[in-house]
């Protein structure tokens, strides 16, 4: 496994991650690997909407009231033709398909930040 270069202190800060609940759920068709389009309410933030390739270990309806955290400081990124607002954080699988979402161990407010 290869490490990537260090960072700084003042590099890490930049990073805005916010933790947010899932409010609905539909499938990318437009996408060119399965995705899903979701709507992220990250409290006083507002809602993002966001791509992500997790379908191969989520079903939709597992998915909404899902608590998640989230990059939410990224400038807009164009997919198909959806504009996706965040970066949803997972963990890869050992083939990089499979993603397990990052979630916060108990329940916390909505736009808490990563700390």
């Amino acid at each position: 496994m290869t490490v990537k270069p260090d960072i700084t202190w003042a590099d890490f800060e930049k990073i805005d991650i916010r933790c947010g609940t899932i409010i609905a759920v539909n499938d990318f068709e437009k996408a060119r690997n399965p995705s899903y389009q979701l709507e992220i309410d990250f409290g006083d933030l507002g809602i993002l909407k966001s791509s992500a390739q997790i379908t191969t270990l989520y079903e939709k309806e597992d998915l909404v009231g899902k608590q998640i955290l989230a990059v939410v400081n990224f400038p807009k990124k164009q997919i198909a033709n959806f504009f996706s607002e965040c970066l949803v954080l997972g963990v890869y699988g050992e083939d990089k398909k499979d993603v397990t979402l990052i979630s916060p161990s108990l329940p916390v407010k909505n736009g808490m930040q990563l700390g």
